[in-house]
């Protein structure tokens, strides 16, 4: 069985729900509340039963994912608070669509067997990506204040360098500045991932450095699911700490709107992990994860 949530009530409630599960719910969670702040992405909740629900999935309208290869748009957002037996759930194409080019996000790690072993059943490839997942200090005492062991935190809140000001000017990203984003984007460089930039820029408050050409040289943005994504700076300007200063006065930005402040990176990105530790975000006790599906 599958209940599509309808209208405010539902997914308020879904929202308080998944609130009482973070951190282990909160790529669910973000995505949610994002969807009762007018559901800018379009996005239907799935449940397995209602109110009492074990597993929820988020993910777009069918009439939104037209192009099977496009795995940008064909993104699912799931959480289970039963990983070992949501298989059945998500098994009929109502929930996922297993013919087309798919991803698949979660803060459950525990969820890689069940993906597997419908890899197994549905035929097709899948490569799971793992990596550190971080919550802004004020966004965790606000949401999971037990998480905030005050030892962890450094007595400064993360300031950041200050920047050549005649040079560098703060300015919001626009949508002809998708392209720039999209070739410094580690998993973009193509059309589809270049619509998906072009929306989330149209969609959620983005931050940016003008530089002396009077184009952005360092930004980032937030994804459909509300974390801090696809944060980057062009080349001949790195090394220079704007991305921390770009990155500090985002976050700055989205906590006055009142968002969940979130973001992850690379095991093996030391850069981003400092940065993200002068900002005092703290690393969670669960993990992001990302289960790229294409059908053999």
């Amino acid at each position: 069985t599958m209940f599509p949530l309808q209208g405010a009530q539902m997914l308020q409630k879904l929202e308080n729900s998944l609130r009482k599960s973070l951190p282990e719910s909160l790529k669910v969670y973000g995505t949610v509340f994002h969807m009762n702040q007018g559901n800018p992405f379009k996005l239907k909740a799935l449940v397995d039963k209602w109110p009492d629900f074990n597993t929820v999935v988020v993910r777009p309208q069918e009439q939104e994912m037209t192009d099977d290869l496009d795995h940008y748009t064909n993104t699912y957002q799931i959480y289970s608070k039963d990983p070992k037996n949501c298989l059945k759930f998500l098994d009929p194409p109502e929930v996922i669509n297993w013919k087309q080019h798919l991803q698949i996000q979660s803060s459950q790690s525990s969820l890689n067997e069940v993906m597997q072993s419908l890899a197994a059943t549905k035929r097709f490839e899948v490569k799971h990506t793992q990596c550190i997942l971080y919550m802004a200090s004020e966004t965790l005492r606000k949401l999971v204040p037990s998480l905030l062991d005050a030892k962890n935190l450094s007595p400064v809140t993360g300031r950041t360098k200050a920047i050549n000001q005649e040079l560098f000017k703060p300015s919001s990203l626009d949508v002809t500045h998708a392209a720039l984003v999209n070739k410094v984007w580690l998993f973009g460089g193509n059309e589809d991932s270049q619509r998906f930039i072009e929306r989330c820029i149209q969609t959620f408050p983005t931050y940016c450095l003008l530089g002396p050409k009077g184009t952005p040289v360092s930004w980032s943005l937030v994804d459909q699911t509300g974390e801090m994504r696809m944060g980057g700076t062009v080349p001949e300007y790195r090394e220079q700490g704007l991305i921390s200063h770009v990155a500090y006065h985002h976050v700055q930005a989205l906590l006055k709107l009142g968002l969940p402040v979130y973001s992850h990176t690379d095991k093996s990105n030391k850069a981003v992990q400092r940065l993200n530790h002068n900002l005092n975000h703290i690393i969670l006790p669960c993990t992001w994860n990302q289960w790229n599906c294409v059908p053999l």
